[in-house]
C-alpha cells in the first residue's frame, strides 16, 4: 500500500474545529517525537490541564468544583516501561502498562478494550508506543473504534513504522466537529517535523482550534544517551 502524501501540521490540523484528542509520534533532529494533545467541548471536558508528576503525564482537574464525571477525562496519558514508552487517550495507558510487565504486547493488551462507551459518539481509543533499543526506536499507532452501523464490536486497526528523518505520523479520535462526533477514519496523517522541540510545540498549538484546545505535551528523546527535552502547554493554568 503507498504511503499517503506528507501534510504539513497545518494542513493536517489547522481549519479543523474539533479533531479530539491526538497523538503525534515519528522522528525529527535524530530523536523520537511524542506529542499528546487534547481538545474540550463541554465545561467537563474543557475543565482539564496536564501535569507531569514522578515521569507520568495525568490529564487532572483545573477546577476540582466543577468536575462531573471524571471517568473518561482524568487519565494517565503517557508514562514509560523500561525502554518502552506508553501514550494513549484514556485508562488504557494502564492497560498498555501491566501487559507489557507480564510479557505481553502492545496489541496483546489493547485487544482487551474498546471504545469509549459515551453514546452517541462512542470515541475511539486511541493509543501509540515508542520502543527503543540499542540507539534506535520504532513506533507503533492503534485506534479502537465503532463500525459505521454502531455496532458493539471494535473496529481495531493496528501501524507499525520505522522512523523516518523529519517525519511523524498523526491520528486524532475524531474527523471533525459533529453530532454525534465523526470518528477518525483511514490511517495515521504522515506529517513534516521541525527538528527543534519548541517550533514543534509552537506550530501544534497554533494548529488547534482556540476554541477549543486544551493542552499539549510534547516530548523528545535522544535514542542514544535517553536524553529527554519536553513542554507542556496549558491553556488553564492553576
Amino acid at each position: 500500500m503507498c504511503e499517503k502524501k506528507t501534510m504539513t501540521l497545518q494542513e493536517a490540523l489547522g481549519g479543523n474545529a474539533y479533531p479530539g484528542r491526538g497523538i503525534l509520534l515519528g522522528k525529527a533532529g535524530g530523536k523520537a517525537v511524542t506529542a499528546y494533545f487534547i481538545m474540550g467541548r463541554s465545561e467537563n471536558s474543557r475543565n482539564r490541564l496536564f501535569r507531569m508528576n514522578e515521569g507520568i503525564l495525568r490529564t487532572e482537574p483545573y477546577d476540582e468544583k466543577k468536575v462531573k464525571d471524571p471517568s473518561l477525562i482524568i487519565y494517565n496519558a503517557l508514562r514509560t516501561f523500561e525502554d518502552r514508552l506508553i501514550v494513549t487517550n484514556g485508562d488504557q495507558t494502564d492497560t498498555v502498562y501491566e501487559a507489557l510487565k507480564e510479557g505481553k504486547t502492545f496489541r496483546d493488551a489493547l485487544n482487551t478494550r474498546t471504545y469509549e462507551p459515551d453514546a452517541p459518539n462512542y470515541t475511539p481509543r486511541i493509543s501509540g508506543l515508542v520502543s527503543f533499543l540499542e540507539g534506535e526506536f520504532s513506533y507503533q499507532l492503534s485506534i479502537l473504534k465503532s463500525s459505521k452501523s454502531r455496532v458493539i464490536n471494535a473496529v481495531r486497526e493496528y501501524y507499525s513504522y520505522v522512523p523516518v528523518e523529519s517525519i511523524g505520523h498523526l491520528i486524532h479520535t475524531y474527523e471533525t466537529d459533529g453530532d454525534p462526533l465523526p470518528s477518525f477514519q483511514g490511517a495515521p496523517k504522515a506529517v513534516t517535523l521541525p527538528d527543534d522541540l519548541m517550533a514543534l510545540a509552537d506550530e501544534l498549538w497554533e494548529n488547534l482550534d482556540p476554541a477549543n484546545k486544551i493542552s499539549l505535551y510534547v516530548r523528545m528523546t535522544d535514542p542514544v544517551t535517553g536524553e529527554i527535552e519536553d513542554v507542556i502547554r496549558n491553556k488553564y493554568q492553576k
